[in-house]
């Protein structure tokens, strides 16, 4: 893409050297590089920049490729620019988002909803990973990146699990999807990023879904 193509020049230009695309690199531009090994020592190298205090917005590809011991071109043929090598190594340091049978309504619901609980407790256990993501909603263009490509993917599939738990009956079917979506992930939220001290205990989910499911109303005898 020619704007892809821009920003990969603009940013080459900001590191000091030549744009990647007449960069001589005897690897062929496929997307993304051939050794595994590459890609593990460009992430570990950012990693290691930033736990060495390196802001964010102070990193050059330069600075990166000189660390993990790569060429610029390298980086450029697995990520167009900073944005998207930062949100690989955000997610890179969060637990994987677990699979999905992409059939199943409820149980699927559940599953990532125990992986947003998990994803709180990764980010309570470590520092840099709370250092990352205020750094990174301090800076518009990454956080539009990691919203664009992690956040709202995982929107999409819990809207999708709700709506088969409402065709298979597991759910009402005379609610709002998105209201139904918002009730399942509220908690979860609150206690993973508004209240940071508040308990995430292994069962939080089930208990989560059984409330809601038998509604929050006294049980009239």
């Amino acid at each position: 893409m020619q704007g892809q193509d821009g920003e990969r020049d603009r940013c080459a230009a900001r590191d000091g050297g030549e744009p990647p695309a007449g960069a001589a690199d005897p690897e062929p531009r496929r997307g993304r590089p051939r050794s595994a090994a590459a890609e593990r020592a460009i992430l570990d190298a950012v990693i290691a920049l930033l736990e060495a205090g390196e802001p964010l917005a102070g990193l050059s590809i330069e600075r990166i490729a000189r660390t993990a011991g790569v060429g610029k071109a390298t980086i450029y043929r697995r990520w167009s620019g900073k944005e998207e090598l930062f949100v690989d190594v955000v997610r890179d340091m969060e637990p994987t988002d677990p699979p999905v049978s992409g059939t199943a309504g409820l149980a699927d619901l559940r599953v990532m909803l125990e992986s947003m609980r998990t994803r709180g407790l990764a980010q309570r256990s470590s520092v840099l990973l709370v250092n990352i993501f205020a750094q990174m909603k301090s800076h518009p263009k990454l956080w539009q990146e990691y919203f664009g490509t992690v956040i709202a993917p995982r929107r999409v599939a819990m809207l999708e699990a709700v709506r088969r738990a409402v065709a298979a009956g597991e759910l009402r079917d005379d609610l709002d999807v998105e209201l139904i979506d918002d009730l399942f992930v509220g908690p979860l939220l609150v206690r993973t990023v508004h209240r940071p001290d508040a308990p995430l205990p292994d069962d939080l989910v089930d208990r989560v879904i059984a409330a809601l499911l038998g509604g929050l109303a006294p049980v009239r005898v």
